[in-house]
């Protein structure tokens, strides 16, 4: 008998009244620009740049960067690999600027936030490379930050799959949960008395 359908490597996360995130769950992340037929970088970016411009790779609780076309840290080009470390400019090509955060000490989830007018395809406030568990809620330390939340919510990994957590009441596709927790599919929506929130697998226009 066939399992659970495969959960998708890349999702858009829908948070009302906040924003889009494309929320990346592989330990390899390639970003360019999109491509027009044929398979496209994993972060689509709106730039002059090649289709597999960078790659950025989780390793444990590190990241590094790896250079296929020019790439430059704090003003600094590099040739290869090299670490990343929060608050690092990464610049693609001649213009493409993001900035790497790890806003979280107790997470290794990462944020990529576009630092220059340039855009993901579709359009997205960050991007999220999602390591052990993503956090939603108005603390300057969230991945996701919600000003208005007075509870906060944590996205985790649970076997290859994700599921959330919170102190609020909530329910899941229309379902209440049992102590704020619970799984989710590809297409939930989770509701609470203050927030609420989508996926959705992503597709990138081409």
């Amino acid at each position: 008998m066939a399992g659970p359908p495969k959960f998708p490597d890349r999702l858009l996360l829908w948070v009302d009244a906040v924003g889009s995130y494309l929320v990346c769950m592989g330990n390899e992340v390639s970003l360019g620009q999109p491509a027009v037929g044929g398979t496209g970088p994993d972060v689509p970016i709106l730039g002059d740049l090649s289709r597999r411009h960078a790659i950025i790779r989780r390793d444990s609780e590190t990241y590094s960067i790896e250079a296929i076309r020019p790439v430059r840290i704090d003003g600094r080009v590099i040739e290869r690999t090299v670490p990343l470390a929060d608050g690092n400019i990464i610049v693609l090509g001649d213009a493409v600027r993001l900035r790497f955060r790890r806003p979280h000490p107790l997470s290794a989830t990462a944020r990529l936030e576009l630092a220059s007018r340039h855009r993901t395809q579709p359009s997205t406030n960050a991007v999220l490379l999602m390591a052990d568990a993503c956090i939603l809620g108005s603390a300057a330390a969230s991945h996701v930050i919600t000003p208005t939340w007075t509870s906060e919510v944590v996205l985790f990994r649970r076997a290859d799959e994700l599921a959330c957590r919170t102190s609020a009441k909530v329910a899941i596709d229309g379902k209440p949960t049992s102590g704020g927790r619970g799984a989710l599919s590809p297409r939930s929506r989770v509701e609470g008395e203050e927030f609420a929130f989508s996926l959705e697998p992503f597709a990138s226009s081409e």
